[in-house]
């Protein structure tokens, strides 16, 4: 049988050691906060090396370095040593599932949550993180419900902005918008929420709205460029070209190599009939996002107003190869083609614009052409169609364009209608 005094000393080497093991894990923790990381690991290796790799935290934080690094794969093989250490510590099952997420193995991340929230507490974090694995299967309704529930227990901006991401995803905009505004009432503040809105708002053709939200978020962030790209394009849409001009300059000391950007300038030289500028602008735009359909397409009316039919026909043909569902390509390369005296394609694209979409444009245009090539009987039946469409119109959108209104009443009186 052992002496007491054999006790008391055992007791004492073992309090000693835990007492090194917690100086240990502490210098490691201030290391890694810090991000000293090359100190921080080896002083982990140490560790690990004194202790048979059976210590936990050092493993922990080694797994953290490599994931900040981007050695994914190693973080993971070590957030599972951990694991294994001590299976009922959520925290190292959280990062096991994080490590997966960002693997792209979004089943077995959801798995290793479910384990999670089995041995501990209902978690924030493990629900938003499922909400993300969820949503990247396309599992919708699954990702509302993990969001939505993340948010009853803690209200955290980075969750409503992933809720109303998958309300846009759906192409649900209002209840996109009704999540924002939800979010505004915790964090009233965020432009990125507010930049969030008004773009929304922007695609429902609500303008006045969303320049409300985009010039807030602009007094709280004035060069996020993101914000000043969308308000800088409801500038634009008013013709106020000089004032847009300067929200870019702003915008392209942030962002030099946006194609959307350049893409925004060209146009508002093309509005001031700068037509070389606009050209240069647009063809960088291009060299930056050669495979962003609206590049080509505004280069194709840029050289078609400039009377370069066979660039413009190659601008719009390259449009509609990477967008083919956007009718208005089909009218201006009919227009191009008219120009290149290429009557019986022209009509072909003119029919192809008619099929995607009934407007009043499409219907004026196409009599127009078949009026110059003499087909005077069917200009009058699209002329009629066109004054069809023309009659339906506001009284706002009939007299937007004066150039309509010439066009139509010269036209009219050659055709006797």
């Amino acid at each position: 049988m052992a002496s007491s005094g054999q006790i008391t000393a055992a007791s004492a080497e073992v309090a000693g050691d835990s007492a090194l093991r917690d100086r240990a894990n502490y210098e490691i923790h201030i290391l890694y906060i810090r991000q000293d990381f090359d100190i921080c690991l080896k002083l982990i290796e140490s560790q690990l090396t004194a202790y048979n790799n059976a210590c936990e935290y050092p493993i922990y934080v080694k797994a953290l370095i490599k994931r900040q690094k981007g050695e994914i794969q190693e973080s993971l093989q070590l957030f599972q040593a951990a694991t294994c250490l001590n299976p009922h510590n959520v925290a190292n099952l959280k990062q096991v599932g994080r490590s997966l997420y960002l693997l792209g193995k979004h089943k077995p991340a959801i798995d290793v949550y479910e384990e999670a929230q089995r041995i501990g507490i209902d978690d924030w974090e493990i629900w938003h993180n499922k909400g993300l694995c969820f949503m990247y299967l396309k599992m919708y309704d699954k990702a509302i419900d993990c969001f939505r529930r993340a948010n009853q227990i803690q209200r955290h901006d980075a969750t409503f902005m992933q809720l109303g991401k998958v309300y846009t995803l759906q192409e649900n905009y209002k209840a996109a918008i009704e999540v924002y505004l939800e979010a505004l009432e915790f964090s009233p503040e965020n432009p990125e929420i507010l930049t969030t809105i008004g773009l929304l708002y922007l695609r429902l053709g609500e303008n006045y709205r969303a320049f409300d939200f985009l010039g807030n978020s602009l007094t709280h962030d004035p060069k996020n460029p993101k914000t000043i790209l969308a308000a800088g394009s409801i500038i634009q849409d008013h013709s106020d070209m000089d004032v847009a001009l300067i929200k870019y300059r702003v915008a392209a000391v942030q962002t030099p190599n946006s194609a959307q950007l350049w893409n925004n300038i060209g146009m508002c030289f093309f509005g001031k009939q700068r037509y070389i500028a606009a050209i240069a602008c647009l063809k960088k735009a291009l060299y930056l996002d050669p495979f962003e359909w609206i590049i080509s397409y505004n280069l194709g009316l840029v050289h078609l107003n400039t009377g370069q039919y066979a660039s413009a026909f190659h601008f719009f043909s390259a449009s509609i190869n990477l967008k083919p569902d956007f009718p208005s390509s089909y009218m201006y390369l009919a227009i191009t083609l008219s120009k290149l005296d290429d009557f019986e394609n022209a009509c072909s694209a003119y029919e192809k614009a008619n099929e995607m979409e009934s407007d009043h444009l499409f219907e004026l245009n196409y009599s127009i052409t078949l009026y110059n090539n003499g087909e005077l009987e069917r200009s009058r039946h699209h002329f009629q169609e066109f004054q069809r469409l023309f009659a339906e119109l506001d009284e706002e959108n009939r007299n937007s364009d004066p150039e309509v209104i010439e066009q139509k009443n010269t036209l009219g009186v050659l055709l006797g209608v």
